[in-house]
């Protein structure tokens, strides 16, 4: 018995750590993680970040700033190349605070928690005011016919399934009304569309989000409920079905406007013309101020290179950070450095981006061949001691989405993500709601990972 405890033990042993991996391995990703956790600059980036810019949806004030201030940061660290990757992104503006409040003879007149879901047209200074019929689906919704529906304001009362323990799978379980709704209600002849917010906690935060129009279906205003005032008008219109819901936006969207990707490079002693990306996104919802998505994922993604410099690390490929802009609308930034690449015929190792948030990381999720899988999945051994115990094959990043068929890996952050919707597109994403600890262990984590897929490849 004892035999065969040591043996399946020392099988174990052999599997989960790779035969290449020798003691200065470990020693390195020691010194990795030392040097991230010591170190409060990835903290104060994010305060800088949160506090002094804030939020940065592409097109706005708020992301001209970013831009600069990232560019200013790369600029000090001495790096071998720093540059801005011209894009064209969409202008949409909040405008003023969203007003909103219900009206029953029955339960009186309370205000709402709403916000304007992003690109969203505005309802006009004068507001919108009607009668509300509730749905939980889109079926339920085409079901009622336009005799029921038009001229209603639609509330999609879909909430996010608890009973995924993957939180990012109820999210796009639950996200479809927010995305689409306005063109459902409208073809049915809907005057404006409410969705319950797409999170998994109840609060007094709206979450906001990127919807969609169709160029053939009128376009109507739409908004986000907070949880709890979605369960509170969802309960009046048991007993009140004549109820009235009004609600005033002014946001508006203006022409396309000139920004930026950020990128800076540590050049590759050896193989300076193979790239490994790491990467976060560096736009974020005007709500709050995009601590967790995706500011974390930004200074981690530049403490990567914060790291490597500090510890002497000279890669023998090239790490190349990217800032990417435009995520949450159009992906514009994403795009454009994928066609570049494309018409550099430029050669990449690995991709990587964070944008799961600040929160514990527990691994690497990939789009990669399975050879590719098997051979990132191999650094376990000498990854698994600091919490990164998953690979998962499926899913990455978005940004890093259209580089897809160049052959190499595309690989996400994975971080615990239980309360990551808490925070999600809402007045709740600030710089408070990160921990320092847990966000230095993403840079570090990012940083053996480059490590790792710089000594030893990704097949």
């Amino acid at each position: 018995m004892i035999k065969k405890i040591l043996f399946t033990f020392l099988f174990s042993a052999l599997i989960i750590k790779p035969d290449y991996a020798q003691n200065n391995d470990t020693t390195a990703i020691q010194n990795i993680y030392k040097e991230a956790l010591r170190s409060d600059e990835a903290t104060d980036n994010l305060r800088y970040l949160c506090k002094n810019i804030g939020h940065r949806l592409a097109g706005t004030i708020g992301s001209e700033r970013a831009v600069e201030w990232v560019q200013t940061r790369l600029n000090e660290m001495n790096l071998d190349n720093v540059y801005l990757q011209d894009i064209m992104v969409r202008h949409w503006e909040r405008g003023d605070k969203e007003y909103c409040y219900l009206k029953s003879d029955i339960f009186g007149k309370k205000e709402l928690n709403i916000c304007a879901l992003g690109t969203s047209i505005g309802t006009g200074k004068e507001g919108l005011k009607g009668n509300v019929i509730e749905v939980k689906s889109f079926d339920e919704l085409r079901m009622l016919g336009r005799e029921k529906v038009e001229g209603k304001i639609v509330f999609f009362n879909n909430s996010t399934k608890q009973e995924f323990f993957n939180t990012f799978q109820a999210y796009g379980d639950a996200v479809g009304p927010r995305v689409t709704g306005a063109i459902e209600g409208a073809m049915l002849g809907a005057a404006g569309v409410m969705i319950r917010s797409v999170t998994l906690g109840i609060s007094d935060f709206p979450h906001t989000g990127v919807m969609r129009y169709a160029d053939s279906v009128k376009k109507i205003p739409a908004v986000a409920l907070s949880t709890r005032d979605a369960d509170y008008l969802s309960q009046c219109l048991k007993f009140d079905k004549e109820l009235q819901v009004y609600f005033r936006t002014t946001c508006e969207e203006f022409p396309d406007k000139k920004s930026y990707n950020v990128i800076g490079e540590i050049k590759g002693s050896e193989f300076p013309d193979e790239i490994i990306v790491v990467s976060g996104h560096l736009d974020c919802w005007d709500l709050g101020e995009g601590a967790h998505d995706d500011g974390a994922g930004i200074v981690q993604a530049m403490d990567v290179l914060r790291i490597f410099k500090a510890l002497d690390l000279k890669p023998m490929h090239t790490i190349r950070f990217i800032a990417f802009m435009d995520e949450e609308v159009a992906q514009r930034g994403g795009r454009k450095y994928a066609e570049i690449v494309k018409q550099k015929n430029e050669k990449h190792i690995a991709a990587i981006e964070s944008d799961e948030g600040g929160a514990i990381p527990h691994g690497f999720s990939m789009e990669s061949t399975d050879e590719q899988f098997k051979k990132i999945s191999s650094y376990r051994g000498l990854l698994e001691q600091y919490g990164l115990f998953q690979y998962r094959q499926g899913g990455s990043a978005v940004d890093i989405y259209f580089l897809k068929d160049l052959g190499f890996p595309r690989i996400g952050l994975l971080c615990d993500s239980q309360r990551y919707f808490d925070f999600h597109h809402s007045g709740n994403d600030v710089f408070e709601n990160v921990h320092p600890r847990e966000l230095k262990l993403g840079s570090a984590a990012l940083a053996a990972l480059v490590y790792l897929i710089d000594k030893y490849g990704n097949q």
